[in-house]
């Protein structure tokens, strides 16, 4: 499965404010490149935290993207991935929708009533791991599934296991025109921190994007 990392940040490499709350870092023209490697993609994934702070919709804006994956033979939309360990994902999540496929990630160690009460929404629950999701067994359970091509929007704990567990083929990074600052205030790659053997990546493209750069590294 080939895994692309998606992700905007202040230019001091925050996603959002130490409240935790969506902060619009892009513009137009970023928002429909976002659309375009939506449109790309088999899936969409994001961790339990980004549902839980902005209750994502994670499905294609333009009508003529919908279509043209339609004509393709594919869903409108791509599926939707969470990986939600305990199962928090609220019941009237707009990902729970009937719009696209939901897959939710979770462990043995979420609650049996949690997944009923989500499986009776029509998710689709993958377990994998103890305490926490074990990414790379449900990353294979996804591939079982039809999923070749997954794009990952955030958030900042999800991130850092993907590259700790080396899972990221491709990261973009849209670089926008803000300082958010904080140190309690999410980052592209939150978790537990690198301490040596960094992940390295390539710089494959640059681009000024509306009032900011976007940058496209491969990960060898």
């Amino acid at each position: 499965m080939h895994v692309v990392v998606n992700a905007a940040t202040s230019v001091d490499g925050k996603l959002s404010s130490r409240r935790r709350e969506q902060v619009v870092i892009s513009g137009e023209d970023d928002f429909d490149r976002v659309d375009r490697l939506r449109t790309d993609s088999d899936a969409v994934m994001v961790g339990v935290g980004t549902v839980l702070a902005d209750d994502p919709h994670l499905t294609l804006d333009a009508e003529r993207r919908r279509t043209a994956r339609r004509k393709e033979g594919r869903a409108e939309n791509p599926a939707r991935v969470v990986a939600d360990s305990r199962a928090r994902t609220p019941l009237d999540a707009r990902i729970l929708d009937d719009e696209a496929d939901t897959y939710l990630l979770v462990s043995e160690s979420a609650p049996a009533d949690r997944l009923d009460a989500l499986r009776a929404r029509s998710a689709n629950v993958i377990v994998a791991g103890d305490e926490r999701v074990d990414v790379s067994a449900a990353f294979e359970a996804l591939e079982r599934e039809g999923v070749a091509r997954l794009m990952v929007e955030g958030g900042g704990e999800l991130i850092f296991s993907l590259f700790e567990e080396a899972l990221v083929d491709e990261l973009s990074v849209y670089v926008g025109s803000k300082i958010i600052g904080g140190r309690d205030a999410p980052t592209l790659a939150d978790g537990e921190g690198f301490v040596d053997e960094f992940p390295a990546l390539a710089l494959e493209e640059m681009e000024r994007v509306d009032d900011g750069v976007l940058l496209r590294y491969s990960v060898p």
